[in-house]
């Protein structure tokens, strides 16, 4: 890992250690809940993982505290302001690649913001989301393939697309050009579907 991506996972680590201590779970429960093993969240909370935007979803459902919770500093002012650079760079494909979070809302209704890249040839695989996630993509430049289910989209230059996120999808840069697109999701109910346990009482 090279250094801002140590930092990172760095600051993810303590991050799901405190929203689990202040649970007062177990690693295991913590492993169970989330569906990951214990070495994974071993390695996670101690900074030595570079985990997969799916296994950080998987944590922060379990949690339920969203995505843009474990990647942000507690204190959260009125206006968060994430300045050009400074988002967390969750994802790197193996052409030059990358998914950004660059802002996110608290739950029960979580909204992130993403700024991607695709190199050409790089797709992003992304397994199902909780139940009646939304996505909402829009390219910037270059030109995309986005796959839902069994239904492959693809997007040009200024074009959008909204679809369901609680299905398998992906995206990939299909040209021998990089492309670049701003991605929304809604993740509605987080912390409140059923499973999740409440802070106050551990169940």
């Amino acid at each position: 890992m090279d250094e801002s991506t140590a930092a990172l996972a760095l600051a993810i680590g303590a991050r799901v250690r405190q929203e689990r201590l202040a649970r007062r779970w177990t690693l295991d429960q913590l492993a169970d809940a989330a569906g990951v093993s214990r070495r994974m969240l071993v390695n996670v909370e101690q900074g030595a993982a570079n985990p997969s935007v799916g296994t950080l979803l998987r944590l922060s459902g379990a949690l339920g505290v969203g995505l843009p919770a474990l990647v942000e500093r507690p204190e959260r002012p009125a206006v968060q302001v994430t300045r050009d650079g400074a988002g967390a760079a969750l994802w790197t494909g193996e052409s030059g690649g990358r998914g950004v979070l660059v802002a996110g809302t608290e739950p029960p209704d979580v909204v992130e913001l993403w700024d991607w890249r695709l190199g050409p040839g790089d797709r992003h695989g992304s397994e199902a989301h909780a139940p009646r996630t939304r996505e909402l993509v829009q390219v910037l430049d270059g030109a995309i393939t986005v796959e839902v289910a069994d239904q492959v989209v693809r997007l040009d230059t200024g074009d959008a697309a909204a679809f369901p996120g609680d299905v398998p999808h992906s995206y990939a840069n299909p040209r021998d050009k990089p492309a670049r697109f701003s991605l929304a999701v809604f993740e509605p109910g987080v912390g409140a579907r059923p499973g999740a346990r409440s802070e106050a009482t551990g169940a």
